[in-house]
């Protein structure tokens, strides 16, 4: 069953770090685009290995990002 999943990349020292909010999985890679292919493995493989229950107790829906302005002090 194919998923529609969020990845959020985001600069984390000398490298990037990959959260997929929906299921709580995160990786990392030295660019981005090493960081998208390494959350999307382990993601892969958490669909391989976990029992249809841990999926379902852990798939949090629909996930929706945007940005917010603020003013600062």
């Amino acid at each position: 069953m194919p998923y529609s999943l969020t990845a959020i990349i985001e600069a984390e020292g000398d490298g990037f770090v990959s959260l997929c909010p929906e299921l709580d999985i995160a990786s990392q890679g030295n660019t981005i685009e090493e960081a998208r292919k390494n959350l999307q493995e382990a993601l892969e493989l958490f669909f391989e290995t976990a029992p249809p229950e841990e999926v379902s107790q852990r798939f949090k829906g629909d996930i929706y990002v945007t940005r917010v302005e603020v003013t600062g002090g």
